[in-house]
């Protein structure tokens, strides 16, 4: 992927930002992607980034941590083939039913503390690029990445632990 000057702000595309899907997220409470049950707690102090639903769990919420292949889920989706660049990783998720995000919600506004890994692939699911960002310039990298048509999904990861955060595509 080249560098070039970001485009226009309005020839950036309009996103839609994934979590894990609420049927998946069923799924992984009972067997992750590395095969194995995931590890319960509670988070006594709050903070744990949910990627079940893209907020923050409160003091004293039961959450599991697990492992994610988010690359994986979105090749079985597309019919991608990513061979090496699919990844496995950390996750923290509501122990227990979760809807979601909310409809329409957009970018998950303090769900993102640090920053952040964007890492761009085309529609086989191999790695084209990507940038690091502070917070509040997230959204707008993962819509410039996604400017470029070759580019067919974004992922957002912590810089310090590499953790998947959530997916963005074009609306």
């Amino acid at each position: 992927m080249t560098t070039t000057a970001p485009p226009a702000l309005s020839a950036l595309p309009a996103l839609t930002v994934r979590a894990i899907d609420p049927a998946v997220h069923r799924a992984l409470l009972v067997r992750d992607d590395a095969d194995r049950p995931p590890v319960r707690s509670v988070d006594e102090s709050g903070g744990a980034p949910l990627r079940c639903c893209l907020a923050r769990a409160g003091a004293g919420e039961r959450i599991a941590l697990l492992s994610y292949a988010p690359l994986r889920r979105w090749a079985a989706e597309t019919g991608a083939r990513p061979g090496p660049y699919e990844e496995l990783g950390p996750v923290f998720v509501h122990d227990g039913p979760c809807q979601g995000p909310a409809a329409g919600e957009g970018w998950p506004e303090g769900f993102h503390g640090g920053q952040r890994v964007l890492r761009a692939y085309d529609r086989r699911g191999h790695i084209l690029g990507g940038v690091v960002v502070l917070p509040e310039a997230a959204e707008a990298g993962a819509a410039a990445l996604l400017a470029d048509p070759e580019v067919a999904v974004v992922h957002v990861r912590a810089v310090e632990f590499g953790c998947f955060m959530h997916e963005v595509r074009r609306a």
